[in-house]
């Protein structure tokens, strides 16, 4: 059974909790948790399956420690993986940059050879625009702890048993 790399920076502790959780519904030891402040690059590619986690930040910006990390992904190869993005935002806020960070990071990584797992339905989200939109859907689960807290358990369930089919776990 394939490990899966579960990658987060986190400047709230929203973004590590989310992380957490992921991981506990997974259950059974499947994920590890690294988070990018402690992390290099290359420990990306000991993983077929990823989980990158990454909040946007200020207008529609990398949180610190991916900004950081986000240069040294043009160094690796992810052909072959598959790749999962969680992001938090605030849909209300930051109607016109929510969860750009994922965007960004998802568009790199696609661009370095990762294939894109479990994109998200955009619908019960009120936003105007976002880099994390493809083809009418997130690239990945979108989070607003800020404006939908109450939703967030709820879709990370539903969004982990989605990742289970499509990681093969």
């Amino acid at each position: 059974m394939a490990k899966i790399g579960l990658f987060f920076g986190t400047q709230t502790g929203n973004t590590e909790s989310a992380a957490e959780e992921i991981q506990k519904i997974f259950g059974s030891g499947l994920v590890d948790l690294h988070d990018v402040a402690k992390a290099d690059a290359s420990d990306l590619v000991g993983y077929d399956c990823l989980i990158i986690g990454c909040p946007t930040w200020n207008i529609g910006e990398l949180q610190s420690d991916w900004e950081g990390l986000f240069p040294e992904l043009d160094d690796l190869d992810f052909s072959g993986k598959k790749v999962a993005y969680f992001g938090c935002g605030d849909q209300v806020g930051y109607a016109d940059n929510f969860l750009d960070a994922i965007g960004i990071l998802e568009e790199k990584i696609t661009k370095r050879g990762g294939k894109t797992v479990g994109y998200w339905s955009t619908e019960g989200y009120e936003f105007d625009t976002s880099k994390a939109v493809r083809n009418g859907k997130f690239v990945g689960l979108a989070l607003d702890d800020t404006n939908q807290s109450e939703l967030t358990e709820q879709r990370l369930k539903k969004w982990v048993t989605l990742l289970r089919a499509e990681f093969g776990v």
